[in-house]
């Protein structure tokens, strides 16, 4: 089969950063679906996997967080799909991934694709979406409301690079399953226009300090103080201002990987700091792995029903070697707005 891969870690300025390989066709076993990748999409995880995960000597790493694909053959102990059903997962990080023509994939991570949206569309959205998703509702423990049928509650929520993938996707999550006000942060006026049009009520310039333009909003009457943050990127760089901004016992969540951070801050105010890592269930084989099969399928009713969209922001055309070198430059220059998604091998 036709996959993308590399046999080293190098700099994506390298043609050999990234590999057009043939490898072999992988054997669903156990609860293992396995797939034929129609697109996907792209993450930061591939770029940092890239760079710090060195694959054994002559051995060959596939990368790729994110598909869409037709269900081909299902595992002995695998009940939830058939064949022939098109699917969508963001899958394992301990295992081979998504840039490759097949995937074995543990039925449990995987959700039915939305029938309104392309393969490339519904690509977009896994990864992303249950992050969010469980930064949501079981780190932030906001109260999940009835889409549709929404009542405004004090909830203020602080959203930290709103425009990027998980950004994009929770912003939505937010407006179509809490009640709560968003204030996302957006610097470019793409980026800006971006998250407003996915229904952010408030627009911080994160280049600017952000402690002043939420005093200024707090003292307009225009929203209460934050109770949630999201930290999606720079943590280290506006710890500070959530530990200001943040009402006693409210609550952070990051995805980020900071070098260091003086979490002694947020005692006085009795804060709560949690990190999410939508792997953590997979790679560790957690009892209630099947979860994220219910989130997705969840989200993909929620698209059916025109309440959530999908957050492609770019196409790059069709998954190769050349392709993904594109998209991973792209991400590690830190100006993607929404997703980047590839669709067919060529």
């Amino acid at each position: 089969m036709k996959a993308v891969g590399y046999r080293e870690s190098l700099p994506i300025e390298n043609p050999d950063a990234l590999q057009n390989v043939e490898m072999e066709r992988p054997v669903a076993k156990g609860r293992d679906l396995l797939v034929r990748v129609k697109a996907i999409a792209v993450n930061p995880v591939d770029f940092k996997v890239r760079q710090q995960a060195e694959p054994e000597p002559g051995q060959i790493k596939v990368l790729g967080w994110d598909a869409v694909g037709e269900v081909v053959a299902i595992g002995e102990g695998a009940s939830l799909f058939k064949e022939g059903d098109t699917v969508f997962y963001a899958g394992d990080v301990t295992r081979q991934g998504s840039n490759a023509e097949y995937q074995v994939v543990d039925e449990r991570l995987v959700g039915r694709k939305p029938a309104s949206l392309s393969d490339a569309d519904a690509a977009a959205l896994p990864l992303t979406t249950i992050t969010a998703w469980e930064m949501l509702f079981d780190h932030l423990q906001l109260e999940r409301q009835l889409a549709g049928s929404i009542t405004p509650s004090d909830d203020v929520v602080l959203v930290i690079g709103a425009a990027g993938g998980v950004g994009s996707i929770l912003v939505q999550l937010i407006k179509q399953l809490t009640g709560a006000k968003v204030l996302a942060t957006a610097s470019r006026p793409e980026s800006k226009a971006w998250v407003e049009s996915l229904g952010a009520d408030f627009v911080l310039n994160h280049r600017e300090p952000l402690q002043p333009q939420i005093e200024t909003l707090v003292s307009a009457g225009k929203i209460g103080s934050v109770t949630h943050v999201a930290s999606l990127n720079a943590t280290d760089q506006y710890f500070d201002d959530y530990v200001a901004v943040l009402k006693p016992f409210g609550k952070i969540a990051m995805i980020d990987d900071p070098a260091s951070l003086d979490v002694m801050k947020i005692k006085p105010k009795s804060l709560s700091l949690h990190i999410e890592f939508m792997f953590a269930r997979s790679m560790h084989q957690a009892d209630d792995m099947q979860v994220q099969h219910d989130l997705l399928n969840e989200v993909s009713r929620l698209v059916d029903q025109g309440f959530i969209r999908t957050t492609a922001g770019k196409y790059l055309g069709a998954i190769n070697a050349e392709n993904l070198r594109a998209a991973h430059a792209e991400l590690e220059s830190g100006t993607a707005v929404g997703k980047i998604v590839l669709e067919g091998f060529a």
